[in-house]
């Protein structure tokens, strides 16, 4: 009997640090001994940089285009501690769907039979969550991915990002696809920031896996074409990933959230900078805990 594969889907608005907690995720799980696939899913391609010492990879769309006959191994490349590394591509600049690139690359490898062949524990999709075209939510609505998270940190397009995710998996939780694990909060480092992000999680019916801060470790090791678990497997920030690994390694159960409508986000936002005006203040208004 082929062992079970764990495929989950990562997604989060640009720039909020998706691919860097993605590939700490995939090496703090090869550190505990799994065997990890990241799959790059963003048309910039450069979801595994820092896997593989700041080298970019061809892309499966590129070969594709390159050759006749495209092998799935043949777009595979192993960096740190054995994790392999793909990255979907996309099409050239102002021409097709940014999403093609997974379609196509999910096809190819479902064909292939790569992922029984490689014996995985984890198949770790980094998807670009700020953008709703069919190729992105192609993990979801197909249910290749079988729980997804949600990096997001306090700011409110990262939260309405989030929020629009929950309203994708909630429309296809009845039909077979992919459902909720939680939140990964990142960049929480003011007090104010978790209790913005754990009120979210509350009113959306879902759970936080991890409070991740802003760390200059992480910053030290991009620079040097690196994940923190690689260039600072000792520091706090390494130990925090390896915490979330570990969480995301013994969830089983993930579930339908319960998003927000878009008058009900615009109220809770309004909510919160009156709150946070009155902290600014000098006013611990409710909810917000004092000597914050």
């Amino acid at each position: 009997m082929a062992k079970k594969i764990k495929q989950i889907a990562i997604y989060g608005k640009g720039g909020i640090g998706k691919s860097t907690t993605t590939s700490n995720l995939s090496a703090a799980l090869s550190v505990l001994g799994f065997k990890v696939m990241q799959f790059g899913c963003d048309p910039k391609s450069d979801s595994t940089n820092t896997l593989r010492a700041g080298q970019y990879i061809p892309t499966v769309l590129d070969t594709i285009r390159e050759k006749t006959v495209v092998k799935a191994h043949d777009v595979i490349y192993q960096g740190f501690n054995g994790i392999y590394c793909v990255e979907s591509g996309g099409p050239a600049p102002g021409v097709g769907c940014a999403g093609r690139g997974i379609i196509t690359a999910v096809e190819l490898f479902k064909q292939q039979k790569v992922f029984d062949e490689l014996d995985l524990d984890f198949v770790i999709y980094d998807v670009l969550g700020d953008v709703v075209c069919g190729g992105f939510a192609m993990p979801i609505r197909e249910g290749i991915a079988e729980h997804v998270f949600t990096v997001s940190s306090s700011d409110f397009m990262s939260v309405y990002a989030s929020n629009n995710l929950f309203k994708g998996i909630k429309k296809y939780s009845n039909s077979g696809g992919a459902l909720l694990g939680g939140i990964i909060a990142n960049s929480i480092n003011a007090g104010y920031s978790r209790d913005i992000i754990d009120d979210f999680a509350a009113r959306t019916k879902t759970r936080i896996m991890e409070y991740i801060p802003r760390s200059i470790t992480v910053t030290q090791s991009e620079l040097r074409g690196k994940t923190t678990v690689e260039a600072a497997p000792d520091s706090e920030q390494a130990k925090i990933y390896s915490a979330l690994a570990e969480k995301i390694a013994a969830h089983e159960v993930s579930d339908t959230p319960s998003p927000l409508e878009i008058h009900e986000l615009q109220a809770w936002a309004a909510s919160w900078s009156d709150q946070l005006l009155e902290l600014e203040s000098g006013v611990v208004a409710g909810g917000i805990k004092a000597g914050i």
